[in-house]
């Protein structure tokens, strides 16, 4: 006798299952399933790169920056031919680190020596001379350009930081002033080369640095783009300790 009572309130709720309501249900559930699937495959992805990529020209400091990071001493550096990497952990917890990579900034050697690793780069510090760097800017910003039209770097774009090196020099340009005269500068080669570009994008078609019809700014980049001002040096020279803190402090929001 209860279970007949009970079949008109049961066969209601299998009209309602099988109405409109239930596929919306089951389309907003299917929905969620696939976003967090997406997610997961997307920080899968990201969490398997685990490198920091040191780039620049010869001489901008890359070597010992990247001494500094690790032993927080001072070394005497020659300019590199080949790859350096280490552990470097970003905070006292030992399972926070990444995988710093000092690369050669010979003209021969540098887009050699990216293409190896920039698919393992979670992030990418391009350290810039502040003090050469009036005399150098067409040289840093023909560079800048090539990582930043770079088919693999566009499409994960890791987060890029401009470190502004040797701050502790008189003489040494601002990151504000270097952003102003880089942006110019890869606005200009982003001109003269659109009928030829040097690179292609991962769909096969040529890369295209910033917006079109409008002039370029780091805003446009499909990474995050940060500036900071530093001194591995220090202002005491071998004696001192370097000024990498706002560095440090990056660092420690990549990993």
């Amino acid at each position: 006798a209860m279970a007949s009572g009970l079949e008109p309130d049961l066969a209601a709720l299998r009209r309602e299952l099988s109405g409109p309501a239930a596929l919306s249900v089951l389309i907003a559930l299917i929905a969620v399933v696939v976003t967090f699937l997406i997610w997961r495959f997307v920080q899968g992805r990201r969490s398997s790169r685990k490198a920091v990529l040191l780039l620049g020209l010869c001489d901008a400091g890359k070597t010992l920056l990247f001494a500094r990071l690790l032993s927080g001493r001072y070394r005497d550096t020659q300019t590199s031919i080949t790859d350096s990497s280490a552990t470097y952990r970003v905070s006292r917890d030992k399972s926070t680190n990444v995988t710093l990579i000092d690369l050669p900034g010979h003209e021969s050697l540098r887009l050699q020596f990216l293409e190896r690793f920039k698919a393992a780069a979670r992030a990418i510090v391009f350290v810039v001379d502040s003090v050469a760097f009036q005399r150098e800017v067409k040289d840093v910003a023909e560079f800048l350009y090539q990582v930043l039209v770079d088919g693999t770097i566009l499409k994960n774009a890791p987060a890029l930081l401009i470190a502004c090196n040797k701050q502790d020099v008189t003489m040494a340009k601002s990151a504000k002033l270097i952003q102003q005269q880089l942006e110019k500068e890869l606005n200009t080669l982003r001109v003269t080369r659109s009928a030829a570009p040097t690179s292609l994008d991962s769909s096969g078609g040529p890369a295209q640095l910033g917006k079109k019809g409008k002039d370029f700014d780091f805003s446009q980049l499909p990474m995050r783009v940060e500036f900071v001002e530093c001194s591995a040096r220090g202002s005491k020279g071998e004696e001192g300790d370097a000024d990498l803190e706002g560095l440090e402090k990056w660092l420690v929001k990549v990993a």
